[in-house]
């Protein structure tokens, strides 16, 4: 699902909100999780899951068209753990 469909999806499902509101609500949503993230912050949605930042060391890695070693530093990325009720919506045996 891409953010312009849960924009129009959550439009049709509250009749009230007008798309610029539907699609200001869910950048206010993702911007403001982005923010807590580039804090340092862990951001926990209850029954969805949680966000937190994981450190990447450095490590020496390599250029994939010459060969050569290149230095890759250290970072933090984005890590996502589900939670309980989405990975057992997730779960259905076919």
């Amino acid at each position: 699902m891409t953010r312009s469909e849960l924009v129009t999806r959550l439009a049709a499902k509250f009749p009230q909100l007008a798309p610029n509101d539907a699609d200001c609500a869910v950048k206010m949503i993702l911007d403001t999780l982005t923010d807590a993230l580039a804090r340092g912050q862990r951001v926990e949605i209850r029954g969805f899951g949680s966000f937190a930042l994981n450190y990447r060391p450095p490590r020496v890695g390599r250029n994939p068209k010459s060969g050569e070693q290149v230095a890759v530093p250290g970072k933090y990325v984005p890590h996502f753990k589900a939670g309980k009720e989405l990975r057992e919506r997730v779960d259905v045996e076919n």
